[in-house]
């Protein structure tokens, strides 16, 4: 028993009466990788070596900078976007006020399609999730709060795609540019 908690730990998970070092493959470390520099911190991976914390750390120390300097410009881009939907449709309808209102209310509502509401069907379908818990995790994911009490493909009992962590780890990036807008959106109502 010692002896499979161990292997568990070193990133070795049974499946059957083979095993599987799917965490430490090319998908699983682009997603630790990711995990890493956007300071989610799910608690379900990590190194387990001096050489690897070492690495880690170097890593992070670079890569959080660069990530936020990464979600700052994707966040401006979206931001500029919905800018310039507004501007055309100001220009082609003349409207002022509803044209601004309407593209953001479009963009918000997109965004919460995008991230929120659609992904947990994904989620309930690959990860075997209810619909609510995939919408947790979602939530929990881009704001960074990461619990780990969800991570995606670590069930033992389930096949992924190839594409699938890969695909998270890109909507991970968007969508927590796109909740940073939201948020910023917030704090401003708010002040």
């Amino acid at each position: 028993l010692q002896g499979i908690i161990q292997a568990y730990k070193s990133g070795i998970t049974l499946q059957g009466n083979t095993t599987s070092l799917g965490r430490w493959d090319f998908r699983g470390s682009f997603f630790f990788s990711i995990s890493a520099i956007t300071t989610i911190g799910y608690g379900n991976l990590s190194p387990s070596t001096v050489a690897g914390r070492i690495f880690c750390i170097l890593f992070a120390l670079f890569g959080i900078p660069l990530n936020l300097i990464l979600l700052n410009e994707i966040g401006q881009l979206m931001l500029l976007g919905v800018q310039r939907c507004a501007r055309r449709l100001e220009e082609v309808f003349h409207w002022q006020k509803k044209a601004s209102l309407l593209i953001k209310t479009c963009a918000l509502i997109t965004g919460l399609l995008l991230f929120l509401l659609l992904p947990p069907l994904l989620f309930s379908d690959k990860e075997g999730w209810s619909y609510e818990e995939g919408l947790y995790y979602s939530f929990i994911t881009l704001s960074t709060i990461g619990f780990g009490d969800y991570v995606i493909g670590m069930n033992p009992d389930r096949t992924y795609p190839g594409w699938y962590k890969n695909i998270i780890s890109l909507w991970i990036l968007f969508g927590m540019a796109w909740l940073a807008l939201l948020i910023k959106f917030c704090i401003n109502v708010l002040e």
